[in-house]
């Protein structure tokens, strides 16, 4: 009889998470790799460092932590964004927020943002619908190489930032590309195109 590996628990990852400097996921029980480079670190940064300045100039109630878990509802799976805006009132009420600085609810989270790479389908569907179902009010998929698939991107595929919306607890799609002004419903004030943030500012 061939032992069947079991699933690694949301605990057990979180109990011997790697060491090496690396970022990981656990996905259906799988610890996963994640390895953001290049270009996807410049727009990440570039997106970051926006928020942040708003953060400032509003003086908003949030910050955006170096990393953070987030655990939506489904059983083996814990996420690590590529952006977490965090809102300070709501994380005393995280349990496990000091301890392994890890998120277990929407209201803690009013923005999540995934710069998509090469596992474009959890971007657009898996985290979309566990985002959706755990309360983050407000989520951007930022594909600057148009990765995503035609039905998500349209003909012909274009770099495109979507931003979704909870409304009555359902994400309502936006998307901005080219020349588009954004609308980021919880950062009103950003003055940006869909181009200077796909291209990193460039």
């Amino acid at each position: 009889m061939i032992a069947t590996p079991q699933p690694l628990s949301f605990e057990a990852f979180l109990a011997s998470y790697p060491e090496d400097g690396g970022i990981y996921e656990l996905i259906n029980g799988e610890s996963v790799a994640v390895n953001p480079a290049g270009k996807h670190e410049e727009v990440t940064a570039f997106i970051a460092a926006e928020l942040t300045l708003q953060i400032r100039d509003r003086q908003l109630p949030y910050f955006l932590p170096r990393t953070c878990t987030v655990k939506p509802a489904l059983p083996n799976t814990a996420y690590k964004p590529d952006i977490a805006v965090l809102d300070r009132r709501a994380i005393v009420d995280e349990p496990l927020w000091e301890k392994s600085s890890t998120i277990l609810s929407g209201t803690s989270l009013p923005v999540v943002i995934e710069v998509v790479s090469t596992n474009w389908r959890d971007d657009y569907a898996h985290k979309l619908a566990d985002y959706e179902a755990l309360g983050v009010y407000e989520y951007w998929i930022v594909d600057y190489l148009a990765l995503g698939g035609r039905r998500y991107l349209g003909h012909p595929k274009l770099p495109t930032l979507t931003i979704c919306q909870l409304v009555e607890g359902e994400y309502q799609l936006q998307q901005f590309k080219e020349n588009d002004q954004i609308n980021s419903p919880t950062f009103a004030g950003l003055a940006l195109t869909a181009n200077q943030v796909l291209r990193a500012g460039a």
